[in-house]
């Protein structure tokens, strides 16, 4: 029997550190969180200092069992939950449910899964910090308290048919998108033109080279581009000036949460989420250090080892300490940025995880290392024959130091960009007459701000002090989950520019080119459901929408943690007038639908108006009443209500369209609450999303209804007409089907599925009834 257990949230460090710790130790996992609210009356005990009603839930119910019967087991108990204010609050909740005193019981915190640091725990424990609990508790209950208030105004205002949530940080997060794509749609595009030169110099060896040269001015008009470029018709150019400057650059500071979700999503193409839940796996792995940290410190002993590691793979010019200084006051200096545990181990062998470890090795050597050492040179030319100069940039590294294994990236460049930068002038000098070889003024666009990617939403709620570490992956997934935002591509389009052409032998061209632009990739787009619910609350609860009043309340949580203000008198401060506002609101605010009149239909003199209805986007043609009936549509994926013109508008009243007949039935194309979909002989096919209803032909549809024909075929296995049992094929494999409930089979029934019968099938169906999985049982209704 254990002397002692140790208990952490995830069963993969649990294993990790029971073989750490040996025979003594007994490491068991409370899978995360053990208790949550209940969901009647809010959970939370409005008359009592808003304390929270906790409960642990049907799925957790067996963890808890085995938790307090290990605990009975053990003569002493240790808790080593998460070390941020989350896994203090879960080390709380277990010493509530396991009976065990907040002020006595052990409680140990490390940064890293190491022998070493897991020791160093086991010879420091302390006691729960109650006022991290606290923290955590109040953003929980305020985040209940404004979940639970604000959603029914919404399904009362705006319609509950849609599932409609608001949250403190979800909701100002779709803000921040809904901003940014209203400025794209505002956007007012200017054009101008460049000046850009191109000159032919040899060297020394008889080589030739090209280098470009630009304007240090922008041409507004045509007519001036073109009086500037036959002013400089027969012109001499002359090297005026070369000045040469050092230069350097510096690494990034080692990873915090958010820049690795950041880094992550730019090189590896990576999702906010999927980021952290590579990181926590290799963080129970023992791979990193703890990988919810905004903090920018490494330990000494760290510091040793990077620099040792420096030294023997790159040389000891390479090393340069440093230590980094977080901008953000509340940030924990105890805790570590994010690292590799081990130094001295570039990479790993989990294919899962790999790219993601050596991104996390190489931002973490880098910032030990010297800074890259560069020249600069700029290059003045003169033109004979007006007073314009043109420019030329060079740039050379002398000593690549930490550009040696990383270069940084940014939401509008990435790695290859270093090459565009890093170009490299041919022997020039003063008074030296240059070849010409052409010059062009180019027409040039404004470019509105780039919409978000989950990466530069992440960057601009830290910026703006909204969430906190734990937060970000959870924020983004609720928003694109209650449909408030979607997370896609868009195609670019063509589009013509101008560009007045000097060639050597100072003949003048205009020409019309074109170039591809717009094209953006996983960016997030609000939906038109995300706009509506936005201006609602902009509108009648501005206060909870605006940036400085949502970082205030974190600042407010960072205060409590600090013991500095009582978290219950902070919750009172802020729902008092919260809540008489939403009895305000309830009272006296209109629906909302994001109405919008689009124009007059020409052939019916008809109003065509955009608006959110039950299940989405649509444009109505005509009044609804007693002596009309109107039409509706729904709108496409990549329109929306705000933006849509009349004749989009009208050319979606196109369906239902006929697109010809099979096997002597008409066959007619329409959109439904589920999409798109085919109507043949009373029966309904969903279009592939390669198919667009207003464009699809016939071949296409029949083709699409025989391979259903043949699934369908195909789909029944096995009949017990009697028992009212089929065996049926699916879309994950085989199941059964007993009335309206299905039954999984295991994946070694699935190749001898045909012989399988009744009385095997019964026993089966019986095992799942006696036990059912977690989530039937958690989700069914009382």
């Amino acid at each position: 029997m254990a002397k002692n257990l140790l208990i952490v949230e995830s069963p993969a460090k649990a294993k990790t550190i029971e073989k750490i710790l040996g025979s003594d130790f007994e490491v068991k996992s409370c899978f995360g969180h053990i208790r949550d609210l209940e969901k009647e009356n809010m959970g939370i005990d409005l008359n009592n200092f808003y304390q929270p009603q906790y409960i642990v839930p049907a799925e957790k119910e067996k963890v808890v069992k085995e938790l307090k019967a290990a605990a009975k087991k053990s003569s002493e108990i240790w808790l080593a939950s998460d070390e941020d204010r989350e896994g203090e609050s879960i080390s709380w909740h277990l010493s509530q449910v396991l009976g065990l005193d907040p002020l006595k019981t052990k409680r140990i915190v490390f940064h890293e899964i190491t022998p070493k640091a897991i020791k160093k725990a086991v010879e420091n424990p302390r006691i729960i910090n109650m006022d991290l609990v606290n923290a955590q508790q109040a953003r929980r209950v305020l985040d209940r308290l404004v979940g639970f208030e604000l959603s029914p105004v919404l399904w009362r205002k705006i319609g509950r048919q849609q599932g409609l949530s608001a949250g403190r940080v979800q909701s100002v997060a779709v803000r921040l998108i809904a901003d940014r794509e209203r400025e794209i749609n505002a956007f007012s595009i200017n054009n101008s033109f460049k000046i850009e030169a191109h000159f032919e110099v040899n060297n020394n060896q008889n080589k030739t080279t090209i280098f470009k040269a630009e304007g240090s001015k922008t041409i507004q008009t045509i007519e001036s581009a073109l009086e500037f470029v036959k002013s400089c018709q027969n012109a001499i150019y002359t090297i005026e000036g070369i000045q040469v400057k050092p230069s350097k650059r510096t690494p990034a500071a080692p990873f915090t949460t958010s820049t690795l979700q950041q880094e992550a999503s730019r090189k590896l193409g990576y999702s906010v989420s999927r980021t952290m839940q590579l990181a926590q796996k290799l963080y129970e792995n023992g791979k990193i250090t703890y990988m919810r940290t905004d903090s920018l410190n490494l330990s000494e002993t760290a510091l040793e080892e990077i620099h040792a590691a420096i030294v023997n793979n790159y040389g000891a010019k390479y090393v340069q300490k440093r230590k980094f200084k977080n901008k953000n006051e509340s940030a924990q200096e105890a805790h570590e940025a994010i690292r590799p545990t081990y130094i001295d181990q570039k990479t790993i062998e989990d294919a899962d995880t790999k790219k993601l470890y050596e991104l996390i090795w190489k931002r973490t050597i880098a910032c030990q290392m010297s800074d890259a050492e560069l020249e600069k040179t700029v290059v003045t030319i003169d033109i004979s024959t007006n007073n314009e100069k043109l420019f030329a940039n060079g740039e050379v590294v002398l000593f690549e130091g930490f550009l040696t294994i990383y270069f940084e990236s940014d939401d509008e460049n990435d790695e290859n960009d270093e090459n565009e930068n890093n170009k490299i002038l041919p022997p020039l000098k003063i008074s030296q007459i240059l070849k010409f070889e052409e010059l062009n003024t180019i027409e040039k666009f404004s470019k509105a701000s780039a919409r978000y990617t989950e990466a530069s939403l992440v960057k601009k709620l830290e910026e703006l002090g909204i969430g906190r570490p734990s937060t970000y992956a959870p924020t983004i997934s609720t928003i694109i989950k209650r449909n408030y935002v979607e997370k896609r591509s868009k195609d670019g389009v063509q589009r013509i520019f101008r560009v007045i052409q000097l060639n050597a032998e100072n003949e003048i061209k205009q020409v019309e080119k074109k170039e591809n632009i717009g094209a953006e990739k996983n960016k997030l787009f609000p939906t038109d459901l995300g706009l509506v619910v936005t201006d609602f609350l902009i509108q009648h609860f501005d206060k909870i929408m605006d940036f400085k009043f949502t970082a205030k309340i974190e600042a407010e949580f960072d205060e409590i943690a600090e013991g500095k203000i009582q978290w219950s008198k902070m919750i009172d401060n802020f729902y008092l007038p919260f809540h008489t506002l939403i009895d305000s609101t309830l009272q006296n605010a209109e629906r909302s639908s994001g109405e919008r009149e689009v124009g007059i239909d020409p052939k019916t003199n008809k109003k065509v108006i955009a608006r959110m209805a039950r299940f989405g986007p649509v444009v109505q043609l005509g009044e609804n009443n007693d002596t009309e009936k109107a039409r509706f549509a729904k709108l496409k994926v990549d329109q929306s209500i705000e933006t849509i013109s009349l004749d989009e508008a009208l050319s979606l009243f196109e369906l239902p369209r006929t697109i010809g007949s099979f096997e002597s039935e008409i066959v007619a194309i329409n959109i439904g609450r589920f999409g798109p979909y085919a109507l043949h002989n009373k029966k309904f096919y969903s279009l592939s999303k390669e198919m667009d209803p207003y464009s699809v032909q016939l071949d296409d549809v029949v083709e699409l209804i025989k391979a259903k024909r043949i699934v369908e075929e195909n789909k029944v296995i096995k009949n017990f007409e009697k028992e009212g049992i089929s065996l049926l094929n699916g879309q994950w494999g085989p199941y059964i089907k007993q009335g309206k409930e299905n039954y999984k089979l295991d994946k070694n029934l699935h190749s001898k599925v045909k012989e399988l019968e009744l009385n095997e099938i019964l026993e089966i169906i019986q095992k799942q009834k006696d036990n059912p999985s977690p989530k039937k049982k958690f989700f069914k209704k009382k």
